[in-house]
């Protein structure tokens, strides 16, 4: 039985208590008719902090900063990601954020545990996006989508008031989202989201960028770019600067580009540079992208395109249920 996830949508809207402040720019997230702040707390790095007063200040300037598209995973961290996001959203918080996570489950009854676990950990009643997980592999969209697939919880939850929106994410290859999107519109589903790398080596290597984001935008999926700066090494290793590194994701056609933050001086570089956006001229894109051409030869430096080193499910197996 076909499961069609389809969101209407009318005109623009803000996240639930949206964000608003800091001068910061908004996007449309693709046909759901909110509109978001054009760059996002990345939820891993929040999580790792020493201690978890580090954590909730590093959400909460974020927010009283003007970002209010908070990103986090049932598995990050070992779900400390989310308890601390989850304890930073009190005291009026979660009403100025558009919060969203994901899952890693791959049959009903493991989406579903995991979604439950998610939102005690989150503090809420609900959450308004919910991705699935880690797309890394050629059975993932048909386990997802079966009968008795994690899609089927997601929808349930989503009926009951606990979910917004749904999505998909993946790091791996552009193959797989695309294997994502033709399996899903044989079963009549539209994703609301979809998320993928995006960043100058991404353009270069096994791109999502070329392959991809084309597609969704030509039928308004709502795009959130990823790991802009390839979990740092583009910066650590001289290939660009961070301001470069956002203001190339932030120029592509994106509702909203996620960063990691592991510190107070992240978040106040995100900040700066979202507040300062313009988009990249054509001539500095291409002179960007000719000046990173050599390194990004092999997706040496998109290690988790490359490698298993990212792959938390394929650590995990047992996470997918």
């Amino acid at each position: 039985m076909a499961l069609t996830v389809t969101t209407a949508c009318g005109g623009s809207e803000r996240p639930r208590g949206g964000g608003g402040g800091g001068g910061l720019a908004r996007r449309r997230l693709g046909n759901t008719g909110v509109t978001v702040s054009l760059v996002g707390l990345g939820g891993y790095h929040m999580g790792t902090q020493a201690t978890e007063e580090e954590s909730i200040r590093i959400v909460r300037t974020a927010i009283d900063g003007g970002i209010d598209f908070m990103d986090n995973c049932w598995d990050y961290n070992d779900g400390e990601s989310e308890r601390r996001m989850g304890k930073a959203l009190r005291d009026g918080y979660r009403e100025r954020v558009f919060l969203m996570t994901k899952v890693d489950g791959r049959d009903r009854e493991s989406a579903a545990r995991q979604l439950e676990e998610s939102l005690s950990r989150l503090g809420t009643d609900h959450i308004d996006l919910v991705q699935m997980h880690e797309v890394i592999r050629e059975s993932d969209p048909e386990r997802i989508l079966e009968e008795g697939g994690a899609l089927e919880a997601l929808a349930e939850a989503r009926q009951a008031g606990k979910v917004r929106f749904l999505g998909f994410t993946g790091h791996k290859s552009p193959r797989w989202h695309l294997a994502m999107l033709d399996r899903s519109a044989r079963a009549g589903v539209t994703w609301d989201t979809v998320q993928m790398p995006l960043n100058v080596l991404d353009a270069h290597f096994d791109s999502f960028e070329r392959q991809v984001l084309p597609r969704l935008v030509q039928d308004g999926v709502g795009v959130i770019g990823m790991k802009p700066m390839a979990d740092g090494r583009i910066v650590y290793e001289g290939i660009a600067s961070a301001e470069e590194c956002l203001r190339y994701a932030m120029s592509l056609p994106v509702g909203v580009t996620l960063t990691g933050c592991d510190s107070l001086e992240r978040v106040e570089q995100a900040l700066r540079v979202a507040r300062d956006f313009t988009p990249l001229s054509e001539d500095e894109v291409n002179a960007l992208l000719d000046r990173t051409a050599e390194a990004a030869q092999a997706g040496a430096s998109e290690r988790y395109k490359t490698t298993e080193e990212y792959d938390g499910t394929t650590q995990n197996p047992e996470w997918l249920g």
